[in-house]
């Protein structure tokens, strides 16, 4: 019987070895660099960094009915606690706007900072807020402060942050901040729980 004729057999194009050695090499490279993570994440368990407010005190609220404008001068003190033992905490883009009634009266912000292992760092800001001009419903607000006796303002933003052991570093993540600052006409605060730690 005749034999079947073979064709001549194609060679794998250099080119595409070097391509799939290449592939090859960044897949162990990337799962050995997932599992170095993991394990110092294990070891480390480092826990989430937090703001909040320490301190805030009302200093002025004055209401001119005359030109319908609000004087405000507010002290507030932030805190960014990191409650690691092994890594450090840096903070980002730390943004936050104080409202009366969604109107916006101040904006605090500072620059990136990093805080040590078991430290935290304190901010104060001392908010002077004059001639801001009032609608008939802030102007009622204001009116429904003075008869009750209390003033509340919103404190609205976010920080970002993300740990670092040596040269390890994790993803940023967002810290949010939503909170009502509660004060008698006084300026005492009312037990304002003011932070983004999760309860």
């Amino acid at each position: 019987m005749p034999r079947p004729i073979i064709g001549s057999q194609r060679r794998t194009h250099p080119l595409i070895w070097c391509v799939a050695i290449v592939c090859t090499f960044c897949t162990v490279i990337v799962i050995i660099t997932g599992m170095v993570v993991f394990i110092g994440y294990l070891a480390i368990q480092p826990k989430v960094p937090f703001v909040s407010v320490t301190y805030a005190h009302v200093d002025k609220f004055e209401y001119i009915t005359q030109s319908s404008v609000l004087n405000t001068e507010i002290s507030i003190v932030f805190k960014a606690q990191n409650d690691n033992a092994k890594a450090h905490v840096s903070f980002s883009e730390f943004v936050y706007y104080l409202k009366f009634h969604g109107l916006i009266i101040a904006k605090l912000q500072n620059h990136a900072f990093e805080v040590n292992k078991n430290d935290s760092v304190t901010f104060n800001y001392d908010v002077k807020s004059y001639s801001i001009p009032l609608d008939l419903y802030h102007s009622a607000m204001v009116d429904r402060s003075y008869r009750e006796n209390r003033i509340s303002f919103d404190l609205i933003g976010r920080t970002r942050t993300r740990w670092r052991v040596g040269p390890f570093k994790s993803v940023k993540f967002w810290l949010h901040l939503n909170c009502e600052l509660k004060f008698q006409l006084d300026g005492i605060n009312v037990d304002s729980h003011c932070t983004t730690k999760s309860k």
